[in-house]
């Protein structure tokens, strides 16, 4: 076979590891539980509080990581602590995160994971939500609801601070951080006491211009679209009240002369109990989208998904 020559290869091993493919985590889910508690409530005592630690030991997380990703978080303005762009951009996927390990826990407990916090505005939580919230209860009896309403600017608020999880909106408002998703029509109808002098007849432009009216506040969906209706159509606009919520425009308007725009949802059950009445105008109808408003950076989980499509909601990702 002739002769072979043997070669011996040593490898020498230098202790060195590729770090590209693992690295070692510097921070941990208690130190992002204290920044989101502080993003809320503005200090470290009343985050302390949210999450039932000592205020040193709250301090001691934030700090720690505000070391360890080399910049700061918030801006210290005397007692306070105003977040900043950096806080801005940690903050959606902080929130991922411990909502992800929230619902790690709840897959060994009893309880399902945290209820799902839906805010709305004031015509779709008031008269379209119950009903759906009351059929999901009933169908999923461990998966619970929290419903917060308020005006339109209230409810993207919400959403864009991560503050809720699912946003119903009424206005065309929106924001940059927040995906925008169809949802349902609604049509806008004036409506009187059933004594008024104008509930028998077909009001002119002419009378509507005269009339007192009762609006909603700044910020709100429906006056949103009043304000684009009554201004685009009548010369002038009479604004006797402005008031906050639906109900208190109907108890009022019931109890005087004055006229409201409102979402036909709002005022079905007032004009079939006698209580108000829907008038004809020369008014052109005008009708408006109902939506849901969801951040964009924020991981949808089962339970919201399932909710959405349970409302009848079908979701886009592209931007609207």
């Amino acid at each position: 076979m002739g002769n072979l020559k043997k070669r011996i290869i040593f490898l020498r091993m230098t202790g060195k590891t590729n770090h590209s493919s693992f690295q070692r985590l510097r921070i941990n889910l208690r130190q992002l539980e204290v920044f989101l508690a502080t993003a809320r409530s503005g200090s470290t005592r009343a985050a302390a509080d949210r999450i039932a630690r000592s205020q040193s030991a709250a301090s001691t997380s934030l700090a720690e990581l505000e070391a360890e990703l080399g910049v700061e978080l918030f801006d210290r303005i005397g007692r306070r602590l105003h977040i900043n762009e950096n806080g801005r951009a940690l903050l959606a996927k902080a929130q991922v995160l411990v909502e992800q390990a929230a619902e790690l826990q709840a897959l060994f407990a009893e309880d399902h994971a945290a209820p799902l916090r839906v805010a709305a505005s004031f015509t779709i939580g008031e008269y379209l939500l119950p009903g759906l919230i009351s059929q999901w209860t009933r169908l999923h009896p461990k998966s619970k609801i929290h419903l917060r309403i308020g005006n339109t600017s209230d409810v993207i608020d919400a959403v864009v601070a991560l503050d809720a999880d699912v946003g119903f909106v009424e206005g065309s408002q929106t924001h940059s951080e927040l995906l925008v998703n169809p949802w349902r029509r609604d049509e806008m109808v004036v409506v009187a006491a059933p004594d008024h002098p104008f509930a028998d007849c077909c009001a002119t432009l002419h009378q509507l211009a005269q009339a007192n009216w009762v609006v909603r506040e700044h910020g709100s969906g429906t006056r949103q679209i009043t304000d684009q209706w009554l201004l685009k159509n009548l010369d002038n606009v009479r604004i006797a009240f402005e008031l906050g919520s639906n109900e208190a425009i109907k108890r009022v308007v019931a109890a005087s002369d004055g006229l409201a725009c409102l979402s036909r949802y709002a005022i079905e059950q007032s004009v079939s109990d006698g209580h108000l009445v829907e008038l004809k105008t020369r008014l052109p109808k005008v009708s408006r989208k109902l939506a849901v408003v969801l951040h964009r950076e924020k991981r949808l989980g089962r339970v919201t998904n399932d909710f959405l499509q349970h409302c009848g909601v079908a979701r886009r990702r592209a931007q609207s």
